[in-house]
């Protein structure tokens, strides 16, 4: 092929040999500053990582020849995908290389809190003979609750089983079959499985609504003594809170692998023996290391080929011929995706993606799974590719369909998304191709959405504008652009309005107290 590939940090000979049985050149400069890897990375056309190498728009602004950011494992926070996807390189993982090493880890973690053998282990090099203090308990009949059922939590599901645990699970995204195959009984709240919880593991991906979903309320509402894993993301448990309650001896014991911080070198855990702490070791296997190498090796291959990368996690990739006419839709249907996930709390039980003028004749693959990526990425941490879109729709429940219009009317081409009940329509906008909204709900109106919107849907009156622009005045919010839409027939209006600065609650429910008869109001971020 001719190419480079620069590896930053250790790859198994295995992911080398991939690399190279390719033809690419592979050159490994290990522990590079960013001040050295800006220099060096002009040169290449790939790069690989993992987590220690930080991918910043610096780097990626001196990598003129760069196509493609491949991180062997499973999480990118180390690398700025916006600033990838401005630049048009793609962004790659390896998302079940250490799934089974990690569902491992927690039944490891689990095991060694429940039997205390870390502090057992301390006393014995300690010169001790003792077993009163380290009473343990079985796993066998205790109630196990898994906060995500995805790869990982279903993994542990399984094994769990094995141990004779009764399973119960909540993960509002999880199919009840998906669930009654893996003989776990699913729960609509956190207030019905908190209590009963002999132990609880958590496997959900780092989103808003996952970051401090356990504090002080919920672990109040905790069965007294009950034993916490968490091998998935940091701040899933509010670690401040989280001593306070080992501290009070409600929580009987924790153990830790994942923080916010990283590397943990203190924190209010540390100083309790019944807390187990590990250094980010859920992949940490010979096995899941060399998968997360070949694999990486091979999606890397595939992008400097110009073939579908099926772990992109910014962007579709599509083959040439193709790309002039639906690659920069993909965006779009991103968008799109991401600004229903927003409007609707719940994933939609239906999903169509309608593609009329130009793009007709379009892959619809792709722009369905932008449209699934998008509104995924606010729910879940699904991977979504055209290769997985339909097994991914079919996990959560989503039934899709995909339909061609020949007239997009007055524009060159749109794509309409119709979520359930709501719509979105998107068209491209100058030589840069900005994705605009040209429909939302049915209301007619024009907009490039910006980094952080307000949608309101009222009764159209005189006045309503005005109210909305002085309570945001008063919060120091500033307009940006806005756009108003009516529908034939109908008296009611929506507005589309972008608005820099910070948005408190306070303010939102500011703006719902003061607009009568106001129907929805909606905080959408991009």
């Amino acid at each position: 092929m001719g190419k480079n590939v620069l590896v930053t940090e250790k790859l198994s000979n295995a992911g080398i040999a991939v690399l190279e049985d390719a033809g690419l050149t592979v050159d490994e400069r290990l522990g590079m500053s960013e001040a050295e890897l800006v220099r060096a990375v002009g040169d290449y056309d790939a790069l690989i990582v993992r987590s220690a190498t930080q991918v910043t728009p610096r780097v990626l602004d001196a990598a003129k020849k760069l196509k493609v950011v491949g991180r062997a494992g499973v999480t990118a926070d180390n690398i700025d995908v916006d600033a990838a996807t401005e630049r048009g390189i793609i962004v790659c993982n390896a998302p079940t290389s250490n799934i089974v090493s990690t569902a491992e880890h927690t039944l490891a973690l689990m095991m060694a809190a429940a039997r205390k053998i870390p502090q057992a282990n301390a006393s014995m090099k300690a010169g001790r003979w003792e077993r009163a203090p380290y009473l343990g308990c079985e796993l066998f009949g205790k109630t196990l609750a898994i906060f995500g059922l995805g790869r990982v939590g279903g993994l542990v599901a399984e094994r769990a089983a094995a141990f004779g645990m009764r399973l119960v699970g909540y993960d509002p995204y999880c199919r009840p079959e998906r669930a009654d195959a893996l003989g776990v009984e699913l729960v609509g709240t956190l207030e019905e499985v908190l209590p009963q919880a002999d132990f609880i593991t958590v496997h959900m991906p780092k989103t808003p609504d996952t970051m401090g979903m356990f504090g002080p309320d919920e672990f109040a509402a905790m069965k007294d003594g009950v034993i916490l894993v968490n091998t998935a993301r940091g701040g899933i448990y509010d670690v401040k809170s989280l001593a306070d309650f080992v501290a009070a001896g409600k929580i009987g014991a924790a153990a830790i692998d994942m923080f916010e911080d990283e590397p943990c070198l203190g924190s209010p855990l540390h100083e309790f023996d019944n807390v187990i702490l590990t250094p980010r070791m859920g992949a940490a296997t010979k096995e899941a290391q060399d998968r997360a190498s070949t694999q990486i090796a091979e999606y890397v291959i595939a992008a400097l080929d110009g073939s579908l990368v099926p772990t992109a996690l910014n962007m579709t990739p599509v083959a040439p011929e193709a790309a002039s006419k639906v690659g920069p839709y993909v965006p779009a249907c991103q968008m799109m995706g991401r600004i229903l996930a927003q409007m609707d709390a719940s994933l939609p039980k239906t999903l169509s993606v309608t593609a009329a003028g130009a793009l007709a004749g379009a892959d619809m693959s792709v722009l369905m799974a932008g449209t699934l990526s998008g509104l995924m990425s606010y729910k879940s941490d699904s991977l979504v590719t055209p290769v997985n879109a339909d097994a991914v729709a079919h996990r959560h429940g989503i039934s899709t369909s995909t339909a061609v219009e020949h007239d997009a009317h007055e524009y060159a081409s749109t794509v309409r998304v119709d979520a359930d009940a709501m719509e979105i329509t998107s068209m491209l906008s100058g030589p840069a191709s900005q994705p605009r909204i040209v429909s939302l709900l049915g209301y007619r109106i024009d907009i490039a959405p910006g980094r952080q919107s307000l949608i309101f849907e009222y009764p159209d009156a005189p006045g309503r504008i005005g109210t909305i622009g002085t309570v945001l005045g008063d919060a120091d919010i500033n307009i940006t652009t806005m756009q108003i839409g009516t529908k034939p027939l109908e008296s009611c209006a929506l507005v589309f309005m972008n608005v820099e600065g910070p948005l408190a609650d306070e303010v939102l429910d500011r703006l719902r107290a003061t607009i009568p008869d106001l129907k929805n109001l909606w905080h959408v971020k991009l």
